[in-house]
């Protein structure tokens, strides 16, 4: 199924950005796929609240069945889920999720836009989530995106009129583009650059589940919906429809959305919300000329292509480039802009197919800083009987040209290098989404231009301008590195533009249990040579540093260097946070660097400022070894540590009872129970510790796919999807002289001031008799939730669920969630029944 996705994935090469760095390298059948979807004039834009809530059936389907233009909307990011690859939350998972739908729209054939809006987490109603985002930017943004677009269709995944029966999220996204169907085409609402546009549809991607069964959708009436086969067949392919878009879905591995394709008819259907009906039921685009004739001047240009279809000869691809050359001087000479620009992308993409055209441009680094110059090597080759020549390269945006006029003969390699200068103004690369500080809701975006755009566009191409016997066509590249591994092979990778130096604290969050001072390592990466320079520390008011700061000198590019500086925290409970500033030639540079690097995505080097957050806590904790068992991904063992905590994290296989009682407690890590099969047998030597008098701690899991179904606890225990997503909402305690609330620490409600995106999630509904309830959350008007943390005595120990956020609550530093998190690993050493006695 490998080789099957990477032939599939370059049958896409006429849409897309190089988003992966590796080079296009189409058959024929693909080719010839590329030229229908050249003579297809309309576009289809799919639109949904996060990665993952896309139909990749109906992605897949209009690209490689209609051959139109099918884009896939998403509000957000993705930035508030959980992460089942690693430890990435946030920002990060983000950047993640981002590069995992162009993954995905690099399988199904699609291309991705986003808005400005910030995944903030679970939301239960609209009105919530429209308040926090800013409902008038994220709307403008959507509008933004259809005038851009210019779709024909718009189709929502999601329902408007389910307001408090779904995530908030998702009602929003189908209520924003119901408005934004209206508003794209009302010249009084404006955005920036793009003029109005009207679409002609807008329908609701309805489904027998949005009706409770299969059987209820039967009877529905079907008047007002049109229906896809969506699980067509390709011969060309050897895939069907279903089997793409499952291949698709796949590239959500962050949330562990892997999906077995399928084969065999497949309906889906869409419910009609705007604009008018088509009469024919199978022409989804009725009303609207798909074909060259939409253009003006666009005849002569059908014509040919049309011509370039039928006579295709998959032997020879490069007998349709007279032809090509001509309906591309044609295309030039349009008078309509949005499908000049796009025809030009796609038709200089089947030429250079065609005729077997190679053009790369590889730096001889990975990055390079501002000022310096770096060696480009350059690249090209005709592999076809066509006469052409390589006239110049030229540097964008520099506009340095350099004459070749060098033949391309057929197989001959041509190999230049270059010299480039990278200009003082040049943009660091990063995801511009986060180069500035936003809210809670929204990301800030100061150039609008960027607005809807999936990344940053590279700064620096070549644009190698080739002759073809009389007719100049160019063509541009972005620069990129690659370098040979020994198990993978040719590896590609960005070539980005970096920060003199950066800096790093290893720990985002660094605790103080007491007053005495700790050693704070700030790592100095120089990268570029001979980076001289001082660091400081800058601390909260009232904290102090020593020493004030260090000088350095780094002699090579890449080279790290650590210092070492004391903080002395105040001697009250307080936080704040502690930024490294390195300056060098009198330009200060506060930034770290977080490079994320997973096989299914590119590379991505990420800028975030350089801080850690720092509290001094007065804390009490009973016990002092803990076992880890990991689930889906979180950082918890590392800021367990901090606290003085000794953590071992132990592999599934070496769960024995007799290993365990050697720990005060054991924490199974968020979504343990989903994510790791070993458990299923280890479930009750886990259940005999805590009989034997050991201390268990369950972080949350979901209902779904549960590796143990009856005994996941040593009593009754059913697991639901209640949340408390505010994570302001009120909190009370159901037993304020319980011993998690009391001993070692005082538990209070401030101690819940301060926390993130949420209290919590996936609480219990149903408990035996035999567990405590312990907190009650109560949010808008909803009836209070008592299942947050359970406790249980069982045998001589105790057993605790919770659906407390901890993995969001410790690396964010906030103080309550470490007191409380203690408490409950000292439960059982507190002598509290003597206390009580007493």
């Amino acid at each position: 199924m490998t080789k099957l996705l990477l032939s599939f994935s370059l049958c896409l090469f006429m849409l897309l950005p190089i988003h992966s760095q590796a080079p296009e390298k189409p058959n024929s059948a693909e080719i010839h796929e590329a030229i229908k979807k050249l003579n297809f004039l309309g576009s289809v834009l799919y639109l949904a609240a996060h990665p993952d809530d896309e139909n990749t059936r109906m992605i897949s389907y209009f690209s490689n069945e209609v051959h139109a233009r099918t884009a896939y909307l998403s509000i957000t990011r993705g930035d508030g889920g959980q992460n089942l690859i690693g430890p990435e939350i946030r920002e990060l998972l983000g950047v993640i999720r981002t590069n995992e739908l162009l993954k995905a729209r690099e399988t199904d054939g699609g291309e991705q836009f986003f808005t400005r809006a910030n995944d903030f987490g679970y939301s239960k109603h609209p009105d919530e989530t429209l308040e926090i985002w800013n409902e008038e930017m994220v709307m403008n943004d959507v509008v933004t995106v259809i005038r851009k677009f210019r779709p024909d269709i718009i189709i929502n995944r999601f329902n408007a009129e389910s307001a408090g029966k779904t995530h908030g999220h998702h009602t929003s996204s189908a209520m924003l583009s119901t408005e934004a169907f209206d508003l794209a085409a009302d010249a009084s609402y404006k955005t920036e650059s793009y003029q109005p546009w009207t679409t002609q549809r807008l329908f609701f991607n309805t489904h027998w589940w949005f009706y409770g069964s299969r059987e209820n959708f039967e009877k529905v009436d079907k008047s007002g919906m049109l229906w896809f086969d969506t699980g067509v067949y390709y011969p060309s392919l050897g895939l069907s429809n279903s089997e793409i878009a499952s291949l698709s879905r796949s590239m959500h591995k962050s949330q562990g959305f892997g999906s077995t394709g399928s084969r065999g008819t497949d309906k889906e259907y869409v419910q009609l919300l705007k604009g008018k009906m088509p009469e024919d039921k199978n022409n989804v685009f009725e009303g609207v000329d798909t074909s060259w004739l939409r253009v003006e001047g666009g005849e002569a240009i059908k014509m040919i292509m049309d011509k370039v279809q039928k006579d295709f000869d998959f032997s020879d691809p490069s007998k349709s480039i007279p032809d090509l050359l001509k309906a591309l001087s044609l295309i030039e000479d349009l008078e309509d802009t949005h499908w000049r620009e796009i025809k030009l992308k796609q038709i200089k993409k089947i030429l250079t197919a065609c005729s077997g055209l190679y053009l790369e441009a590889v730096a001889t680094n990975s990055y390079v800083t501002k000022g310096e110059e770096i060696s480009v090597k350059i690249e090209a080759i005709n592999r076809s009987e066509q006469k052409m020549k390589l006239l110049t390269v030229e540097q964008l945006p520099l506009h340095s040209s350099t004459d070749l006029n060098k033949e391309l003969q057929n197989n001959i390699s041509i190999k230049e290098e270059l010299n480039m200068h990278v200009d003082d103004k040049a943009i660091l690369t990063s995801p511009y989404w986060l180069k500035e500080k936003g809210s809670l809701g929204m990301y800030s975006v100061q150039d609008h231009s960027l607005i809807g755009n999936p990344i940053s566009v590279p700064a620096y191409k070549i644009l190698f301008r080739i002759d073809f016997e009389g007719t100049t066509v160019d063509f541009e590249r972005d620069i990129i590195y690659k370098f040979n591994d020994p198990v993978k092979g040719e590896v590609y990778q960005p070539f980005e533009i970096v920060p003199a130096a950066v800096s790093h604290i290893a720990s985002k969050v660094v605790i103080f249990n007491d007053d005495q001072p700790k050693e704070i390592p700030v790592k100095i990466k120089g990268l570029r040579d001979n980076v001289t320079g001082e660091v400081v520390l800058n601390v909260p008011k009232g904290w102090k540093v020593s020493p004030q700061n260090f000088d350095f000198q780094l002699k090579n590019r890449g080279e790290e260097l650590d210092v070492i500086f004391t903080v002395v925290p105040t001697e009250e409970q307080s936080e704040g946070y502690i930024k490294p500033s390195v300056k060098i030639d009198g330009n200060d540079y506060d930034k770290s660097m977080v490079e994320i690097n997973y096989d299914h995505i590119p590379k991505q080097s990420v800028l975030l400022p350089s801080e850690s957050k720092v509290v001094r806590l007065n804390l009490d904790k009973k016990g002092e070894s803990i076992a880890y068992i990991k689930g889906a991904g979180d950082e918890v063992p590392k800021y367990l540590k901090q606290i003085g905590y000794e953590v071992t994290e132990i592999a599934p296989e070496n769960i024995s009872v007799n290993n365990l009682l050697a720990y005060d407690a054991v924490i199974l890590g968020i979504r343990a129970y989903n994510t790791v099969p070993e458990l299923k047998m280890k479930q009750a030597a886990i259940l005999e510790y805590v009989k034997q008098g050991g201390n268990v701690i369950v972080q949350y899991n979901t209902s779904h796919s549960l590796v143990v179904e009856d005994n996941l606890a040593p009593y009754e225990l059913e697991l639901s999807r209640d949340r408390i997503t505010d994570e302001n909402a009120k909190v009370t305690f159901v037993n304020e002289a319980h011993e998690v609330l009391n001993y070692p620490n005082k538990i209070t409600s401030e101690d819940f001031d301060g926390w993130v995106q949420e209290r919590g999630l996936y609480f219990p509904d149903k408990w035996g008799k035999e567990f405590s309830p312990v907190i009650s959350f109560k949010e808008n008007g909803d009836k209070p939730m008592e299942g947050s943390l359970l406790v249980a005595k069982y045998g001589k120990g105790h057993y605790i669920y919770t659906g407390l956020s901890f993995f969001r609550e410790l690396p964010a530093g906030v103080p309550g969630a470490y007191k409380l998190l203690t408490n409950m690993i000292s439960i059982g050493k507190n002598d509290f029944e003597t206390q009580l006695k007493e």
